[in-house]
């Protein structure tokens, strides 16, 4: 039996690298060898995160690898115009010297490249070689759809030549799916018009090399997006995409983070009533100004319920301490997966991002949504809307999530027996996607099996 050797390339952010890590993994678990290239910058954050498992890691079946991406160490790499012209000016030819490299040292011949779809111009870099390709979609299949069809909502009216929205207007792509806003497409929050069509042109470049390879994969399920996996019936869901641990014990820490997830609230949760925790986690991007981070901390405060806050180093705010009481614990960064399974769970108040909507929906957790960024506008309204499994705040005059919202919302939501139940026949649901002879599985033992022949 042949043992193909996949190279695996993110686009260079958290919630991309995360769904990835999980499919490599799912990888390796099916008998495949995989070598997982992060940018330099990236590859830094995933190994000093790592602590005691770089003994453990098997690095003859999942290799971590790194290639510049062009940018300085103190450049911000959430400026999107400036990542986006440095990776196209960069990394195509750093990856092409990496595989030649893994060639040359003679263990292993690379014969295919997964992709992620914003990093498509690797299929290119493969074609030269003579690799096969496929393209992943870290996303919801509706972004996947949205980003293909970008042509469309310029010819509609909807959007205009740079990108920028023309009406307020919803939209809908197709019949079959659900409504969206223009608050919903990735590159809204760049206001100077340079940038934005840099942008918006990297988008529209990247949807077009889905003509490079017959293979679309995405972290979804049918059952959670029908109407649009039948729309574009080429995109696989293999979802969900789940955290394997390096091993068993309970102290295994998370492959790919960026920052070491804090174990000690494990311990902590255990010592929790059952339905009590409000889980409250915004991702790798988000940033709250001061004043709303004061009164988030005053709103779960109010609540009179434990929490678990994830409060990233880089959040540039005071110490939420001053403001709390004993209830609740702060950490850095937490095994979220871990975290979500645990029965001590009662909520989770997120960002709405595609990989912690997965991670929440499989573990039958309530959402309170409180999106940032992008995507996470339309994943929080088909939360609330479609899947009927969490509730949104409301911003007062100001923009302001008050702490008097905070506390009204969690108490409605953890009253709602209908949410609490919707939301556990839908983890149901999403999970039976992992046994065997399901639609997800089946997909990628297909996948696997092409990766083989």
């Amino acid at each position: 039996m042949i043992i193909p050797s996949v190279l695996v390339l993110p686009f260079p952010a958290q919630g991309h690298v995360n769904p990835m890590m999980n499919f490599s993994q799912n990888l390796v678990e099916r008998g495949c060898k995989v070598y997982f290239v992060n940018t330099d910058f990236n590859h830094k954050h995933v190994v000093s995160s790592m602590v005691e498992q770089k003994e453990s890691l098997d690095e003859s079946l999942l290799k971590l690898v790194s290639i510049p991406d062009g940018l300085r160490p103190e450049d911000d790499r959430t400026d999107f115009a400036k990542l986006f012209d440095s990776i196209l000016s960069t990394m195509p030819s750093m990856l092409q010297k990496k595989i030649e490299e893994v060639h040359l040292n003679g263990d292993d011949r690379i014969s295919c490249i997964v992709a992620d779809v914003n990093m498509g111009w690797a299929l290119n870099v493969g074609n030269k070689l003579g690799i096969k390709g496929a393209l992943f979609w870290p996303a919801s299949a509706a972004m996947f759809a949205m980003q293909c069809n970008l042509p469309t909502l310029i010819d509609n009216g909807i959007i205009d030549s740079y990108g920028s929205p023309i009406t307020k207007k919803t939209f809908r792509i197709s019949p079959t799916m659900p409504v969206m806003d223009t608050k919903s497409l990735f590159w809204t929050s760049i206001t100077d018009l340079i940038n934005l069509k840099k942008t918006f042109n990297f988008f529209i470049e990247s949807a077009q090399t889905t003509n490079l390879t017959e293979w679309w994969l995405c972290n979804t399920t049918y059952e959670l997006e029908p109407g649009v996996l039948s729309f574009v019936p080429k995109l696989l869901p293999v979802g969900p995409l789940l955290r394997s641990y390096d091993n068993k014990s309970v102290n295994a820490r998370s492959i790919g983070q960026f920052w070491e997830e804090d174990l000690s609230c494990m311990d902590w949760l255990d010592q929790q009533p059952h339905h009590s925790v409000l889980y409250v986690a915004f991702g790798s991007f988000t940033l709250l100004d001061q004043n709303q981070f004061k009164e988030l901390a005053l709103g779960l405060d109010l609540t009179n319920r434990p929490f678990l806050w994830v409060v990233r180093q880089d959040s540039n705010c005071t110490n939420p301490n001053e403001f709390l009481g004993s209830k609740g614990k702060i950490v850095s960064w937490a095994p979220q997966q871990k975290v979500l399974s645990h029965p001590a769970l009662a909520c989770f108040v997120s960002h709405c991002g595609w990989n912690s909507t997965m991670e929440g929906l499989s573990n039958g957790v309530p959402f309170l949504c409180w999106p940032y960024f992008a995507d996470q506008f339309y994943n929080k309204k088909y939360i609330c809307d479609e899947l009927k499994v969490g509730l949104g705040f409301d911003s007062d005059e100001n923009g302001l999530v008050s702490r008097w919202e905070i506390k009204t919302k969690v108490d409605q939501l953890l009253s709602d027996e209908n949410i609490r139940s919707m939301s556990l026949k839908l983890k149901v649901n999403v999970m039976s996607n992992l046994g065997e002879g399901s639609m997800s599985s089946e997909n990628f033992s297909k996948f696997v099996k092409w990766l083989k022949d």
